[in-house]
């Protein structure tokens, strides 16, 4: 899932950079600022649409996991977790059929999000609370 960034620093300064990443599925972008580091934005999802996430500034631990059935998903589940930093550009590709809870790790942190669906295209926005889902060790 991660396509890691990488970066580079000369007398000029830093340039952040993933020339792996291919951007031709990408049709939306906008950033994510969670008002404090003990809000838990999640879980939401989607069934078709993809996402990739990169920390523009700070960290955030993102957490994802694999949905069985969106209408009732199994309650035990595996849980991932990845940790995004703002010093390499590193994407999160998020596929389909997943969803994820997002935290904020560090005070005014800036994720950015690309998805493969404009707003409205479809119909595919899926949401459960934060205690719902149970960890399997």
């Amino acid at each position: 899932m991660l396509l890691e960034g990488k970066s580079h620093q000369d007398e000029r300064g830093i340039i952040t950079y993933n020339n792996d990443f291919d951007l031709s599925q990408i049709k939306r972008i906008y950033t994510i600022e969670n008002h404090s580091t003990d809000f838990i934005r999640g879980w939401q999802g989607h069934k078709i649409e993809q996402r990739w996430f990169a920390c523009m500034k700070g960290s955030f631990e993102i957490s994802v996991i694999i949905v069985d059935d969106f209408i009732y998903p199994s309650r035990k589940v595996t849980i991932q977790k990845y940790l995004l930093k703002d010093d390499v550009l590193t994407y999160l590709h998020i596929p389909s059929g997943c969803i994820t809870a997002i935290q904020a790790k560090e005070e005014n942190s800036k994720l950015l999000v690309l998805a493969d669906y404009s707003l409205g295209e479809i119909n595919d926005e899926y949401r459960y609370s934060l205690d719902y889902f149970k960890t399997i060790q």
